[in-house]
């Protein structure tokens, strides 16, 4: 019940009836919408070959953003995809700065000794949590922490975090970012977009 000490805010969420590339164009679109409204100054975005790094850059253009892109490891380029080296520079012409570092969730350690001894770790326990909102907020929160760790964020404002289910970008929240030595202090502080379906990557 609402009584009137209740502190409240309305606005629009959007969602995306299904994740995937196409919806790339108005989630960043939407994303430098709210930052403008918030005065957030640090976007971090996943991108694997620097193209949607490279679209972040045009849709925050004349935003005094920081815009911090942030690629698979190279431990996995070999499955999935290297960075395409024309677009990450396109991108770094653009103002992006790019980070290539090891997963805090998935991709690491962990998952070595998982492929070689089984079992099931903490981080994939948290990963696949969080994959209850699909694979980009999971990638969103993953590669903030990233950031976070390589020194690349204010911690003390609010940041951004783009991502997608495999390509593109799906998913944009709101975050008080944290080091992933302090994973359980970030907060997710608000959801501007994400698809209903969560696609099969999950």
């Amino acid at each position: 019940m609402l009584t009137e000490a209740t502190e409240m805010i309305e606005r629009k969420l959007i969602l995306f009836e299904k994740p995937g590339r196409e919806c790339t164009g108005p989630c960043l679109a939407a994303a430098a919408e709210r930052a403008r409204a918030l005065g957030i100054r640090q976007v971090v975005l996943a991108t694997t070959s620097g193209q949607t790094a490279l679209e972040a850059a045009e849709a925050f253009a004349g935003q005094e953003v920081r815009l911090v892109g942030v690629h698979l490891m190279a431990g996995v380029w070999a499955k999935y995809a290297a960075p395409d080296p024309a677009k990450v520079a396109a991108a770094e012409a653009k103002g992006v700065q790019f980070l290539t570092a090891t997963h805090t969730l998935m991709g690491n350690l962990e998952n070595a000794v998982m492929q070689k001894f089984g079992g099931v770790h903490p981080g994939n326990l948290i990963a696949h949590t969080y994959y209850a909102f699909g694979q980009g907020m999971k990638v969103a929160v993953e590669v903030a922490t990233m950031a976070a760790d390589a020194g690349l964020l204010n911690m003390e404002a609010e940041c951004l975090a783009v991502a997608g289910t495999g390509v593109g970008a799906d998913v944009a929240i709101v975050v008080k970012p944290a080091y992933s030595v302090n994973f359980f202090d970030l907060q997710v502080r608000e959801v501007i977009c994400m698809p209903r379906e969560k696609g099969e990557d999950n």
